[in-house]
């Protein structure tokens, strides 16, 4: 198959395993100059990605809150946090499919981006495993593919939202968990999210090095451009905030200041 024709085959693959080997092998198969780079057709609108039919998705308020005391309480979170790099891999993908106006640099970084987000789902999924659970065993929503949708025509919007947003909420959040997680002795958890951790800031940097390519192209300042697409989706900004992980992924100090002046003053 073409390049694209690989890209939307693997994005809309049901099957996580299979997935996964399809995301390496057209990784492989792209660094090594062995598929075609042709646009053989236009992106098509994509509802509802390849994904299993469990977990059942819900709102994210009917989603229950378990305590981490509990084998089930911490598969609880380990799934939850399975499902987020679950979606990642097709968000990655998505990125590459939809977006093709852009350099061979930018299929490097979001491909790359996937087989990293591939990992870290087989290393929850071993966790919950070793928890006796697997994935699909708890319910979970779909506010990560919702973004997808609402950015599917705007390669600045979704590069502004989904990585320098929702990937960067994963980067404020994780040093918490771990730290909840140490606590109570949960030592091969914390192993787990401090790979993801230390691996998703070099992806929300790839969100910030492609927004800044598509504001320069367009001729629009960076800095206030993300603050007013913040706005314009009324995107939930809260803290905590890791701002040492933020600027090593291409925050500025003046445009993380006006991020955080967006937070209610109930929240602060």
């Amino acid at each position: 198959m073409t390049f694209y024709a690989s890209v939307h085959a693997a994005l809309m693959c049901r099957d996580p395993s299979a997935k996964i080997a399809q995301v390496r092998a057209l990784h492989a198969a792209w660094r090594a100059g062995a598929v075609e780079l042709r646009v053989d057709a236009v992106p098509v609108a994509i509802p509802i990605p390849g994904r299993p039919d469990r977990p059942l998705l819900v709102a994210p308020r009917e989603l229950s809150q378990r305590g981490l005391g509990t084998a089930e309480g911490r598969a609880a979170l380990v799934h939850a946090v399975a499902h987020i790099e679950f979606n990642a891999i097709n968000l990655a993908l998505d990125a590459v499919y939809r977006f093709r106006d852009l350099p061979d640099a930018y299929r490097d970084d979001w491909l790359q981006v996937a087989v990293d987000e591939a990992k870290h789902f087989e290393l929850l999924a071993a966790r919950l495993a070793q928890l006796g659970f697997a994935y699909g065993d708890f319910p979970a929503h779909n506010g990560l593919w919702d973004a997808a949708c609402r950015t599917a025509d705007d390669c600045l919007t979704r590069m502004a939202l989904v990585p320098r947003v929702l990937e960067a909420r994963g980067l404020d959040v994780t040093p918490g968990m771990i730290s909840r997680l140490r606590e109570i002795g949960d030592g091969e958890t914390v192993a787990v999210l401090e790979v993801i951790l230390a691996e998703e800031v070099a992806h929300v940097a790839a969100g910030t090095r492609w927004f800044h390519h598509c504001c320069a192209r367009t001729g629009v300042d960076p800095e206030t451009t993300f603050i007013d697409l913040l706005r314009r989706y009324e995107a939930a900004i809260r803290p905590p905030f890791n701002r040492a992980a933020r600027s090593e992924a291409g925050f500025t100090a003046s445009e993380q200041a006006r991020l955080e002046a967006l937070v209610p003053v109930r929240d602060r």
